[in-house]
């Protein structure tokens, strides 16, 4: 997600080999300049960010760690925005968010992705309204949205003014005892007096408790633009990037939070619904430096992983019982976490994988597959006990799952192998022993 810009600072940080090198500093910090512009930040936030760090780097001695430091906090004094960050309550239930964009930026699958963060890891009730009447198809877009993600829908095909669908809808939503309310409003190609003026009658109706804005990160430095003028017009307080997986550049993000001084909320990273991340400064300036989020991804797994399954498993992992129920059930967890590349982005130094799994898709593999064929093909005896598949079984499977042999028995190795690895890291010394594979795998370091 941060590709670009990781790698840019990592590059930058490089340059400097040797303490007190005045040229060094000047070559690091030219690198750095040159990468903010190609990743289309705005100049004005490039020469703040660069003056900062130079500042900062000549008081406290020239050097690697120095300017690792000096970019580390000059980057978190430009995202740090006033405001509120992530998702925030408001003193009575129902908390009403009104979701403002442009056609095209993502507006209606954000407004699902966010109904499903706040389903399934705040574990809360949603009511998702139906108020954009412009787009064709857009009621039924959100319907399948919602059905998808199992949240109750709230439309009305009787009227033709958005405002009264919001009012009816708030109605509902206090004899449902929700506890939050997301309207999804119309959009246009771009700003004018129409959409501008539907907003301000809906606003007047939902007295939403925060106003969210949906930028296209895809659009650069024009999302910054519009973001400003939808702040001036309507008043936003907060900016839900979309996209950011396919953004190959990612200065965006940098340039909303510092040029409209409006707080970046969540990111889109993915096309899933489950790829909707908490955008929280100093966790994304520890992914920007290539450290990953491991706040982030515990949260992440806390709300999917049972924790009572989770310490039975781990049990099971420990005997070396690890069994192909254990795995489907495994595979099924990690695709509620979102896509394989956002999830390897937030394992500290793991960054530069996650651009090789960009394309990966646990529910479209190949190979898993034919590995769900090949469990389901076994009894209920097999999958708990995979010892028991001698040749006679083997053949069986081969032939009820459409693989030759030679895929069943590669398959069966790999699991055993997989077995035999978890079985390894679960032991005190196991983290230790990951990570020094996950170094391994990399071939280098975060520089320090």
């Amino acid at each position: 997600m941060f590709d670009t810009l990781t790698e840019s600072f990592t590059s930058a940080i490089r340059k400097i080999r040797f303490h007190d090198d005045e040229k060094a500093l000047t070559k690091a910090l030219g690198e750095l300049k040159k990468a903010l512009l190609k990743a289309d930040v705005h100049h004005k936030v490039v020469k703040d960010l660069i003056d900062s760090v130079e500042l900062q780097v000549k008081q406290n001695g020239i050097g690697k760690d120095q300017f690792l430091d000096a970019l580390r906090s000059s980057l978190y004094e430009l995202l740090k925005v006033k405001g509120n960050s992530g998702f925030v309550y408001a003193p009575q239930s129902p908390t009403v968010i009104l979701m403002t964009g442009l056609q095209g930026s993502g507006k209606t699958t954000t407004t699902g992705k966010l109904a499903n963060y706040l389903k399934i890891r705040q574990k809360k009730r949603v009511l998702v309204v139906a108020a954009d009447l412009q787009r064709l198809a857009a009621v039924e877009q959100l319907r399948q949205v919602c059905a998808g993600i199992e949240v109750e829908l709230y439309s009305d095909e009787t009227t033709k003014s958005p405002s009264e669908v919001v009012k009816g809808a708030l109605a509902y939503a206090q004899k449902l005892l929700v506890d939050v309310v997301l309207i999804d409003t119309a959009g246009r190609l771009a700003i004018d007096d129409a959409l501008m003026d539907e907003l301000a009658e809906v606003k007047r109706a939902a007295n939403p408790h925060e106003i969210f804005y949906v930028a296209d990160s895809l659009a650069g430095q024009d999302a910054v633009r519009t973001a400003d003028l939808f702040n001036q017009k309507i008043g936003i307080d907060g900016v839900i990037l979309t996209k950011y997986d396919g953004d190959s550049k990612g200065g965006v993000a940098l340039g909303i939070a510092s040029q409209i001084q409006v707080p970046l909320r969540f990111i889109g990273a993915g096309e899933k619904m489950e790829d909707l991340e908490i955008f929280l400064p100093e966790r994304i300036v520890n992914r920007l430096m290539g450290l990953g989020d491991i706040e982030g991804l515990a949260e992440k797994t806390a709300s999917i992983i049972d924790e009572k399954k989770a310490k039975l498993l781990t049990k099971k992992i420990k005997k070396g019982e690890f069994n192909f129920n254990d795995f489907l059930e495994q595979m099924e967890s990690l695709k509620k976490m979102g896509s394989m590349k956002s999830i390897m982005g937030m394992i500290p130094g793991m960054g530069g994988m996650a651009s090789a799994l960009k394309d990966f898709d646990l529910e479209n593999s190949g190979e898993l597959k034919r590995i769900k064929a090949l469990v389901s093909s076994m009894t209920m005896k097999e999958r708990e006990d995979p010892e028991l598949l001698n040749n006679s079984r083997k053949t069986r499977l081969a032939m009820g799952c459409g693989l030759n042999i030679v895929d069943v028995n590669r398959i069966l190795k790999q699991f055993k192998n997989a077995s035999k690895m978890a079985k390894r890291f679960s032991g005190k010394k196991g983290m230790q022993d990951l990570q020094n594979m996950m170094g391994q795998m990399q071939g280098s370091k975060i520089p320090r």
